[in-house]
């Protein structure tokens, strides 16, 4: 009996022996896939993240941009997270702090103020989330690169173009969004036209205000005042981008003045580009939106991965000196529509020329 209990418990010892053998296989076999896993900082095995946020999709300039950035950042093997703050300064904060949590591998902004959002980029930068300025710089922070058009430049070519129409008379000055450093760029660029002209008192500024938020409605306003403000004695309108040319236009067309008084725009709009085709704007800047979307997905891309990002320059934005990834902005006037936006794909020769009688219409391409 004692023989047969030393045998049962001679079998029970090996069946304990197998079942821990196995336990261990199987911690080991869990252990190795693991660690197989990709972790946080691998990311060129995992599918990056980019954050982006818009200042305001309402306007159709940032609606291309988001587009041919996506298409670019996807093309690249990225996930793009879009949210629009439609220029709500308050919401875009609120928005850039809800990307963070999202394990975003870099943070794109295209601001509303330039000088609201140090907070978020420094905690995305103590999170170790690099941050691109896109079109638009972000002052007072440490932000990792910029990329944008040569935005002084854009405001040289608007008085460029107005001056050699109009070499003498009553200049108005319509600036953009006030807490939009571009914008401020853009009137530093009219000014190094115009101000010799001033004091050789060939050009009087008789009027100098900013639209808030870039809104026609505003331009309209503004527009409507200076008019009536100066009995209607405008030469010329120095608009900063066609939407305010727009609102603009609307006060000039109420006292049949479109199309008299030369006014220059940005971002090649639509609406602005039939305007030139028609006869009421005088002159838009193209930024090749497609080249600042590819080029920014590109950067992005970069900085997600940790890669080295070559600059052309620097723009110092109150804090550090930013490495400052700058493209060429182009003159659209009536004579080479065809040859910029049109030939871009930017627009179609139908959209363009929809308001123009086919008798006055260029040649189509």
């Amino acid at each position: 009996m004692v023989g047969k209990c030393k045998g049962l418990h001679y079998v029970f010892s090996i069946l304990l022996v197998l079942l821990l053998l196995a336990a261990c296989g199987q911690d080991a076999g869990s252990g190795n896939e693991s660690s197989s896993k990709p972790g946080k900082t691998e990311k060129s095995d995992s599918k990056l993240k980019i954050g982006l946020s818009v200042s305001d999709l309402t306007l159709e300039r940032w609606q291309h941009d988001r587009d041919f950035f996506v298409e670019k950042a996807e093309e690249l093997g990225a996930e793009v997270i879009v949210q629009s703050a439609n220029g709500d300064e308050e919401k875009q904060l609120s928005q850039i702090q809800n990307m963070l949590s999202q394990e975003i591998d870099v943070l794109v902004i295209i601001a509303i103020n330039s000088d609201a959002l140090s907070p978020v980029v420094d905690k995305a930068k103590s999170e170790g989330i690099p941050v691109l300025a896109y079109d638009r710089l972000v002052n007072g922070s440490d932000v990792d690169a910029y990329v944008s058009f040569d935005n002084v430049r854009v405001g040289e070519m608007q008085a460029e173009y107005l001056v050699e129409k109009v070499s003498k008379g009553n200049y108005f000055l319509m600036g953009g969004s006030p807490t939009d450093n571009n914008a401020k760029m853009f009137r530093e660029g009219q000014m190094n036209i115009i101000q010799p002209l001033v004091d050789s008192g060939d050009i009087q500024i008789i009027g100098d205000q900013w639209a808030k938020g870039w809104d026609a409605s505003e331009a309209l306003k503004i527009m409507e005042n200076a008019l009536t403000a100066n009995k209607n004695d405008i030469d010329a309108i120095v608009a900063s981008n066609d939407n305010t040319a727009g609102g603009a236009i609307q006060a000039l067309d109420a006292q049949e003045l479109a199309g008299k008084v030369v006014i220059s725009g940005q971002d090649a709009d639509l609406a602005g580009v039939q305007r030139i085709a028609e006869g009421i704007q005088t002159m838009t800047v193209y930024k090749p939106i497609k080249a600042i979307a590819i080029k920014s997905a590109e950067v992005a891309v970069q900085l997600a991965k940790g890669e080295k990002i070559s600059s052309d320059s620097t723009v110092n934005n109150g804090k550090i000196d930013v490495p400052f990834i700058k493209l060429d902005p182009i003159k659209v006037g009536k004579e080479n529509i065809i040859d910029t936006v049109i030939k871009d794909g930017f627009h179609t020769y139908d959209e363009v020329y929809k308001n123009v009688p086919e008798s006055e219409r260029p040649a189509r391409p």
